[in-house]
């Protein structure tokens, strides 16, 4: 009888012992990384063909065109718009400036390339570029970059005599391919639609 009441302490003991040291493990450890789901509008579009506008294209419903005040150095600047996306946190920054002449031209294309790979050399993991050639024949380069970037999506567009624009997808958020990625690719295919769609004036 004795010998059985040592057993059934020791194992309490143990039991007793375990549980204790579950108590102080941290449990969190194991647990996978989650995002919260995020409910899609239906995928609409309208057009934007504002007075005065060297372009036009089409955006989607769910996006609210903003005049961008940000740029006052010359008239240019009056066709800046961003088209804000408030559920997402994102917005497409949309510039244009008229091409002066051939050197002119040139040096828009030297900026473009820089700028999309200055995001590159400061954070991505890779960059892809990719010619387009639209529909409505508009020509230009898409860049696609790979990591934590500010701007995954980056593009211009350009008929080489007269119209320069180039366009870029930012999100307000710290940047993080996993948690965006969704998002990211859901507003990709309304950049994509924006660019087949874009007509010059």
């Amino acid at each position: 009888m004795k010998y059985l009441q040592n057993i059934g302490r020791i194992i309490s003991f143990i039991i007793a012992a375990v549980s204790i040291a579950q108590c102080n493990s941290d449990y969190s450890q194991g647990k996978k990384k989650g995002y919260f789901k995020i409910d899609f509008p239906e995928k609409k579009y309208q057009l934007f063909d504002q007075s005065g506008y060297p372009y036009t294209f089409e955006y989607p419903t769910y996006g609210t065109v903003i005049k961008d005040s940000t740029f006052f150095n010359d008239k240019a600047g009056d066709w800046w718009i961003n088209i804000d996306f408030p559920k997402f946190n994102g917005k497409i920054h949309v510039s244009y400036k008229p091409v002066p002449d051939r050197n002119g031209f040139d040096s828009l294309i030297t900026d473009a390339f820089k700028l999309a790979h200055k995001q590159h050399d400061e954070v991505s993991t890779g960059i892809e570029d990719s010619l387009i050639k639209t529909p409505n024949g508009v020509e230009g380069i898409y860049f696609s970059l790979g990591g934590n970037t500010a701007t995954a999506n980056q593009f211009f567009l350009t008929d080489s005599t007269k119209h320069f624009l180039r366009g870029a997808l930012y999100f307000d958020a710290t940047p993080n391919a996993d948690s965006l990625g969704i998002v990211n690719d859901f507003l990709k295919k309304d950049l994509l639609h924006l660019i087949n769609t874009l007509r010059w004036r």
